[in-house]
């Protein structure tokens, strides 16, 4: 036995012996890593405005801007103060939902972000869904055609169609799809989110990529369920296929799928960035570049710490999931 799985079976005991419920030291364990991860992402978003060369307050309001109304910015946003006591003020103001200013219109950088996010996650949202309903019921497809080493030209054909769509960047899609079915074709909207047609173009282009690497992921992990002896035994039982692979290799596989799975999300977070500008669509993402572009630094700091929080939380959404499907597993890490 090693150091760590005697380690592991030592706290496992100890937990055991003081009467800690598994469940308990799993959720004090999960939920202390998202505060120390939080708590870094915050500390990152409060520097970034600080790592800036130059002044930010000057950068935005331009090099011919008046001292005194620099200076009166800089008194504003609270940047004349030592470093120390801007970071406890900046902690303090985001647990009352004060985001800032920007440094451009003024306007609180909470309501940017409350009239820009609904579009935002309502991308990506559906680019998940999407992923779901179309990956899912292809890995398993995949996996169940070519087991046993079947259908070698389809196995090839399937692995190659994912490697060329998962290697396709984001933007470079989401132009193709623009130049074919918006612009030649004329089937949807170039741009905007005026109709629910303008959704599909964005949709897919975030989509597609997680789709094929997805696949892939659940076609390996379905075939290696399907060779273990409880699959032999419900064959031998006569039970019926679909019943054999819904309700005993899936949710056995999607127990190391998931595990990919937030990352795969994690990545679908960032790509809205770029498909969203392709597309022109009113989200975080076209903000943040617009944002970038005027040096507007406070809606940057707090765009760059939504998005940062988004991939926490997919992370902890999947860490909790991954223990409903698997307590074993739970107890064993706790």
């Amino acid at each position: 036995m090693t150091s760590t799985m005697a380690e592991t079976v030592a706290a496992r005991t100890a937990a055991s012996r003081a009467g800690i419920s598994p469940w308990l030291t799993f959720a004090v364990r999960r939920g202390g890593q998202f505060i120390l991860s939080l708590w870094v992402l915050i500390t990152a978003a409060f520097l970034m405005i600080h790592l800036v060369p130059g002044d930010p307050v000057r950068a935005a309001l331009g090099m011919n801007a008046p001292v005194e109304l620099v200076e009166a910015r800089r008194a504003a946003l609270g940047l004349d103060q030592p470093l120390i006591v801007q970071y406890v003020n900046y902690f303090a103001k985001l647990f009352t939902g004060n985001l800032g200013v920007s440094t451009i219109t003024n306007e609180p950088v909470a309501h940017i972000i409350a009239t820009r996010f609904p579009a935002t996650l309502q991308l990506a949202l559906l680019a998940c869904l999407l992923v779901l309903l179309v990956a899912l019921p292809l890995g398993v497809t995949m996996a169940v055609a070519t087991r046993s080493g079947r259908r070698r030209g389809l196995e090839l054909t399937f692995a190659i169609i994912c490697v060329v769509f998962g290697a396709i960047p984001e933007f470079l899609l989401g132009v193709g799809l623009v130049y074919i079915f918006a612009v030649n074709l004329g089937w949807f909207p170039i741009a905007g989110n005026d109709s629910p047609l303008a959704l599909v173009l964005p949709v897919i282009a975030l989509a597609v990529g997680p789709i094929a690497v997805f696949s892939r992921i659940i076609r390996v992990e379905v075939l290696s369920v399907l060779s273990q002896d409880f699959v032999r035994t419900a064959r031998a039982k006569r039970l019926a296929p679909r019943k054999i692979y819904v309700r005993h290799a899936l949710p056995n596989a999607m127990t190391a799928t998931l595990t990919l799975t937030g990352l795969l999300l994690s990545g679908m977070v960032a790509g809205t960035v770029l498909v969203e500008n392709i597309f022109a669509w009113p989200g975080l993402g076209t903000m943040i570049v617009q944002s970038i572009l005027s040096k507007d630094y406070p809606v940057v700091q707090s765009i760059v710490l939504i998005y940062g929080i988004g991939v926490l939380l997919v992370n902890l959404v999947i860490d909790i999931v991954l223990a409903l499907l698997d307590p074993r597993s739970t107890i064993r890490e706790s």
